[in-house]
């Protein structure tokens, strides 16, 4: 078989099929893996593999039978200690065993930033029952955010403003969870000017920072997102050294998103994911190097930039409304005529709220491309069978 390097993607969401395309047009061979068939990436990758991720044995079987150059996890509900044992045995983990492991619960990347290496965080607390979330939030003060320590895309996240609400917040944490621990953190309200992701890219020649990208939230999910965010030097700097220290003490080579709260000149460390960021989706349209070609590269060891630039763009995701085992859309003529452009994920199902496209544009300024993207989402119907 002739390829440059053999992949094996856990998990085929829309980030992982964004992967694929960059991987692919890089040479490699892309085995798409995730616990239902027919996921976005496995429509474009080389092979696939339908197992659940939390399941170590299975897991440990399609790596052992595929023998990848390199496993690239793309969701946090994975077996990790799976992922240690084969890395030991001299499998390539992206970034690394280590960083899959600390970053798949929150509980475990939050203490690192904020014990072991004194990056400036939130008041913060775990709990894994209702008594304890309310002791938690005694300590955090009012409001605070519940969410679950292992989730995705937001999933199980709310904010509470008083004592009455935590119980219907635990319940909604508990519910949305990932993986097998009925777990959460609460975490004290930042009242932030923004937030951003900082996408950083750790790569065989150092660290490359991408323009940050500014991002709007609802339910915990992201949906809109625009680059590049301004903010003073001294708040950039800040928030470059964080990364920086975050990402080198997990190690190994890919890029990481990492989220940051930001109040004038303060910086305040969220969240990490050692995987391109949804956020990041307006990079396919931002950057001439999107978050997908730059993770890639690193991933294979293939030279990343010193400097990253973006133009101003924006991506406005394209939302479902209900549950459906088929789906079609309609207006997308009419949402390009402004000029943007769509991703549509082809996810063979639908739910209430879950993430079916976006819409993307470039502009003069960042406001006026949030506008376009957003004109061009609501323009895409779908229409549910």
């Amino acid at each position: 078989m002739s390829h440059t390097a053999k992949i094996l993607l856990l998990g085929s969401g829309e980030l992982g099929r964004e992967f694929v395309i960059s991987a692919k047009r890089l040479g490699a061979y892309v085995i798409a893996c995730d616990s239902y068939d027919n996921a976005p990436a496995m429509q474009l990758a080389d092979a696939r593999e339908v197992f659940l991720m939390l399941d170590g044995e299975a897991l440990r079987s399609v790596i052992e039978k595929h023998k990848p150059d390199h496993v690239v996890p793309e969701i946090e509900a994975i077996r990790t200690e799976v992922l240690a044992e084969v890395e030991a045995n001299g499998v390539h983990v992206v970034p690394a065993a280590r960083a899959a492991q600390l970053t798949m619960n929150r509980d475990a990347i939050r203490d690192l930033a904020a014990q072991e290496l004194g990056v400036r965080t939130s008041r913060y607390g775990y709990a894994t029952s209702l008594d304890e979330v309310r002791a938690a939030a005694g300590d955090t003060g009012f409001p605070c955010v519940i969410k679950p320590v292992m989730s995705s895309s937001g999933k199980g996240q709310s904010t509470v403003q008083g004592a009455d609400g935590l119980e219907t917040a635990w319940d909604y944490a508990v519910a949305n969870m990932r993986g097998d621990r009925a777990r959460v953190i609460v975490e004290q309200f930042i009242d932030f000017d923004y937030e951003i992701t900082l996408l950083t890219v750790r790569h065989k020649d150092g660290i490359t920072f991408c323009p940050p990208i500014g991002h709007r939230q609802e339910r915990g999910d992201y949906q809109e997102s625009w680059q590049p965010h301004g903010m003073s030097d001294a708040a950039l700097a800040d928030a470059q050294e964080m990364a920086r220290k975050v990402v080198d003490n997990l190690g190994g080579y890919g890029l990481f998103g990492v989220e940051f709260f930001v109040r004038g000149d303060e910086v305040i460390f969220s969240e990490l994911s050692p995987r391109p960021h949804d956020t990041g989706m307006v990079t396919l349209v931002s950057q001439n190097l999107t978050e997908f070609d730059l993770h890639a590269r690193a991933v294979m060891g293939l030279p990343v930039p010193d400097a990253i630039r973006a133009r101003p763009a924006a991506s406005a995701v394209i939302l479902a409304d209900r549950e459906s085992e088929t789906v079609s859309y309609d207006g997308l003529a009419e949402a390009m005529a402004n000029g943007a452009d769509l991703r549509i994920f082809a996810k063979p199902v639908t739910r209430p709220f879950r993430r079916m496209g976006v819409a993307l544009a470039t502009a003069g300024d960042t406001d006026e491309a949030r506008r376009l993207a957003g004109e061009a989402a609501g323009k895409v119907a779908l229409t549910y069978g």
